[in-house]
């Protein structure tokens, strides 16, 4: 399975928020029976949450 973000990246530019998403997207899809378009969403909401964690307890 070829990763979205690899297929993303190949011409247009994409933002480091935008390969977390993808990033996060890819694994979640690839462990659970979820659909693209629902793993898209679970990963947005994923990143969002994790943006929200203090860098101190990264």
């Amino acid at each position: 399975m070829k990763s979205a973000l690899a297929k993303e990246t190949s011409t247009a530019f994409v933002s480091r928020y935008d390969k977390r998403v993808l990033l996060v997207k890819d694994v979640v899809g690839a462990h659970t029976k979820l659909g693209d378009k629902a793993a898209a969403e679970l990963a947005t909401q994923i990143v969002r949450t994790l943006d929200t964690v203090p860098e101190n307890v990264h």
